[in-house]
């Protein structure tokens, strides 16, 4: 057989959409004793001319349903011939169409007196059916001539009485007729090839074979019209045969494909897994199963079966197959848990030395690691003994079927005897993974006993957990009511201006986001907070002046958005947009020049700004134009901040929030490695503020020094010529550590685009790193390094060989070592931001913790972890492509400017 091309429906993810083209045919005009008579028909448009205005609607239908709403033809105004020639979409897909579909066609005449059929004023002026697959299953495709049969609207049942293909009959003119089809089919064929490039064009003898193929099918629609009136004619005088054709036929094409499409059916999604059960969210075994894979014994799936069975083996999807658990192993957990319940030797039940260590172990799993079902019997079982320890609570309440109300019942009571747990603890027992209430609210109770300041450090995290409460999104409900976090948060916030600055914008962020992700639940949960705060701060001695104080702050943001947004727009050059910033800022109208009372700055509420500094202005040349603005303050010194709308800060703001806990967790280390976390804070979707730090981008400084560029921009600034490397000690110190601890920490995040205009050094020796709009290993370049540790930073330090890079190594050592001891927490936090709707999370959601967590190496020991992270740094080190990175960055940007 030769091989035969095709493709299958259920592929086929396009619209289905068909070209009407044109009307042709005619009738002979009525009489003027039927006008007369009756007296309705003078006033249809078809009736007073041969070329009055009509519109076609087209319909699918199936199974004698309509599948679709109907679609109709644009108004047109014709002259000689009733032409549309318009392309019409259908609101369905070939991949989901049934095999028995039809292009119901319907022609629609004007009549204001109405008639048989009348939709409003409009009447039937004739209809026809089209099948879209053919006898063969293949879909049809190209022109189509369909026979309209007058005053009647298209039926479009299985057995339409108004089919637009007519039978064939016998005959020496059918036999006339089939062969011109035959022959217009094949020349419509050739035309095919001619347009994909096929046959040569040859412009004069192109003309001339279109010409004559216009003749050709005239005189074709021509005759097929006259056997069509004579076979109408004899179909009068038969009563059996079909019913009478009119003498129109309307042209219409079908979309042409490369390949015959033959009918597929659309294989639906298997159905939902059926459960006896339904296990709570905090039950890590929730996610099905894969289906099981069948091994076929020999023979029985062979085509020529000689055993007399016949056929292929047959294959019956069982729900139960793919359930969530083994129901005799689910039966056997019940068993045993029962024997463990309420017996009175529960309490007093020791593990002896092989199962200490193996619950030591499982003690040890990582917020993300998945409990086996015997893990969470050996839990349950030695429940008691383990209320002593703190780190073995999140293991519990993951191994409680909280949907068993005589077990939820009794562990809600073993909760309250356990000992004090840590906060990265309670921070994972607010996370999605826990629904019950009692959980979440013994989390909340370990929460109140952090100070304002040990809280500030997770409350990103805090009001983004309010997604996993059970707040209802209806009116008349209030949040302090449904949710313990809630109240909790809103009570904190009401009594500390800094906690209830920044809770205040988080939840303004979330209200504003208006994202397909979030929905408008969402806005509809935080919308309550926020009424509820504000009715929980003017019971504050100072409410009212706290909420006249975040008021203000909404029109301060409001003011520098507009000017931010109309230089963000405008098309004139740098200068130009400066000196319209600075004018706008002196407008005394604008209310910036001077600022009374001092308003607290929402980037930093330690911080009271009294006006504005015009002339340290400046808006750089970036796509969105950032601008930098200065504020005087209550202290006497400048505070500069940028200013930016058209971009969404909420990334860099948990980046930001990240570097400042991972400073705090180092210096409880007794490991100060000199971070500069400066301020981010978002304070809507598209917009927000940062500080801005007094520093110069590595490629500044390269473009300015040539030789070592990093140490001679420090030597200008901290000269000291018995220094070491002729640095100031302490200048060379910040540098060596603040290197070390950015680089382990942008590692362990995963920052990605790392190049030399976003690594920055102060001139007191600080290096950070800006810029984060890619997080967690995802990076725009190929090949990009795990860890940036340019060459800059290393001749800085003297070296390779030197002393301080050493020194350097071993602050990376102690950083990432310190970092894994307090691990838990920040995966905990990680899942917290889960559906925060920050771009490089809601990538891979459920993913997120874990792309943090293969970073931390926990599966090493911390000699073999702080070897694999030497072995990062020497490979970067020694590496060629990110010095290529740093040179073709380098020339793209002079090339931009």
């Amino acid at each position: 057989m030769e091989p035969f091309s095709f493709a299958s429906s259920d592929t086929l993810d396009y619209p289905v959409s068909i070209r009407i083209i044109n009307l042709e045919g005619g009738e002979a005009p009525l009489k003027f004793s039927t006008l007369l008579e009756h007296a309705e028909l003078r006033h249809i448009g078809s009736n007073q001319s041969s070329h009055s205005d009509l519109y076609i609607t087209v319909q699918v239908w199936a199974g004698s349903k309509p599948l679709t709403v109907p679609v109709q033809t644009a108004y047109k105004s014709f002259r000689n011939e009733r032409r549309w020639n318009e392309w019409l979409t259908l609101p369905v897909t070939y991949a989901t169409l049934p095999q028995n579909s039809h292009l119901a066609i319907t022609i629609w005449d004007l009549s204001p007196t109405g008639g048989r059929g009348t939709q409003g004023r409009a009447i039937p002026f004739g209809g026809t059916t089209l099948p879209l697959f053919d006898r063969d299953n293949q879909l049809h495709k190209g022109r189509q001539k369909c026979h309209v049969y007058r005053h009647r609207q298209a039926d479009g049942n299985d057995d339409s009485k108004t089919p637009a293909i007519l039978p064939r009959k016998r005959g020496k003119s059918r036999m006339l007729e089939d062969r011109e089809a035959e022959e217009l089919d094949r020349m419509e064929k050739l035309f095919k090839k001619h347009e994909m490039g096929e046959i040569p064009r040859v412009d004069w003898l192109d003309q001339l074979v279109f010409r004559g193929f216009e003749r050709r099918g005239m005189q074709s629609a021509k005759s097929s019209l006259k056997t069509a009136q004579t076979d109408a004619s004899q179909g009068s005088r038969d009563a059996n045969s079909l019913p009478e054709p009119s003498s129109f036929l309307l042209n219409v094409e079908l979309p042409r494909f490369d390949f015959p499409v033959v009918f597929a059916d659309l294989e639906y999604p298997r159905p939902p897994v059926s459960s006896l059960q339904h296990l709570s969210s905090s039950q890590s075994n929730m996610i099905l199963k894969p289906p099981p894979e069948v091994q076929l014994g020999p023979g029985i799936n062979a085509i020529d079966d000689d055993e007399g069975y016949g056929g292929r083996l047959i294959r019956v999807y069982d729900p139960e197959v793919a359930a969530r658990d083994n129901p005799a192993e689910s039966k056997h957990r019940r068993l045993v848990r029962s024997q463990h319940r309420n017996g009175i030797l529960d309490r007093d039940l020791k593990p002896n030395a092989k199962v200490r260590d193996e619950l030591n172990m499982i003690m040890s799993y990582s917020p993300t690691h998945t409990l086996s079902p015997e893990e969470k019997d050996l839990v349950w079982k030695f429940r008691h003994h383990l209320t002593r320890n703190k780190k073995a609570l999140t293991k519990f309440a993951k191994s409680v079927n909280w949907q068993d109300q005589s077990e939820s019942r009794q562990a809600v009571q073993i909760l309250g005897k356990w000992t004090d747990i840590d906060v990265d603890d309670a921070l994972e027992l607010l996370g999605p993974t826990f629904d019950n209430s009692a959980v979440r609210a013994f989390a909340v109770e370990r929460l109140r006993k952090a100070d304002d300041e040990e809280l500030l450090l997770y409350l990103l995290q805090l009001v983004q957990a309010l997604k996993y409460e059970h707040i209802s999104p209806q009116p008349g409900h209030e949040v302090t009511q449904d949710s313990s976090l809630a109240r909790f948060l809103i009570s904190r916030a009401a009594s500390s201006f800094t906690l209830g600055n920044y809770f205040w914008w988080y939840v303004m962020v979330e209200c504003d986001d208006k994202s397909q992700d979030q929905g408008p639940d969402n806005q509809a949960i935080y919308g309550k907070v926020a009424y509820d705060f504000m009715t929980e701060l003017v019971k504050e001695p100072d409410g009212e002046d706290t909420r006249k104080t975040l008021r203000r702050q909404a029109e301060w943001i409001a003011i520098l958005s507009k000017i931010s947004g109309e230089i963000k727009e405008s098309n004139e050059s740098i200068a130009r947009r400066t000196e319209r910033v600075k004018h706008f800022l002196a407008d005394p109208k604008n209310e910036l020049v001077t600022i009374d009372p001092p308003l607290p700055l929402p980037l930093d509420p330690s911080v009271e700004i009294i006006g504005v500094v015009p002339e340290d202005t400046v808006v750089f040349k970036s796509s969105l134009h950032p601008i930098k603005v200065s504020f005087k303050t209550t202290s006497g010194r400048k505070y500069p901040i940028l200013f930016k709308t058209g971009d969404d800060l909420r990334q860099d703001q948990l980046v930001i929030q990240i570097i400042a806990l991972m400073d705090e967790l180092l210096q409880k280390e007794n490991l100060d490695l000199k971070l500069s976390p400066y301020k981010i804070l978002a304070t809507s979707t598209n917009a927000g503020l940062s500080q801005f730090v007094h520093s110069m981008s590595l490629q500044g400084i390269a473009s300015k020094f040539r030789n070592n560029p990093a140490h001679a921009y420090l030597k200008q600034n901290n000269p000291d010529s018995h220094g070491p490397l002729g640095l100031r000690k302490e200048t060379l110190d910040t540098f060596v550590k603040s290197c070390a601890g950015y680089c382990v920490i942008t590692y362990i995040l995963g920052v990605g685009d790392r190049h030399l205009d976003n690594l920055l050094l102060a001139p007191d020796g600080h290096f950070f790193h800006a810029d984060f709009g890619y997080i967690l290993g995802r990076d725009p370049k190929p090949f990009a390094p795990a860890m940036k540790l340019s060459k800059e930073m290393v001749d800085c330090m003297g070296g390779a060989g030197s002393e301080h890079y050493r020194q350097f190594k071993q602050y990376c050592s102690l950083a990432y070592s310190a970092l894994r001891k307090n691990s838990n927490l920040v995966l905990n936090l990680f899942s917290l931001m889960a559906n925060a709707n920050i771009p490089d999370i809601k990538l891979e959601p459920d993913k997120a913790a874990l792309k943090v967590k293969e970073r931390f190496h926990l599966e090493l020991s911390e000699e073999d972890a702080i070897r694999h992270l030497e072995r990062i740094m020497d490979d970067n080190l020694n590496a060629l492509v990110p010095v290529v990175i740093d040179k073709l960055h380098e020339l793209v940007q002079a090339f931009r400017a």
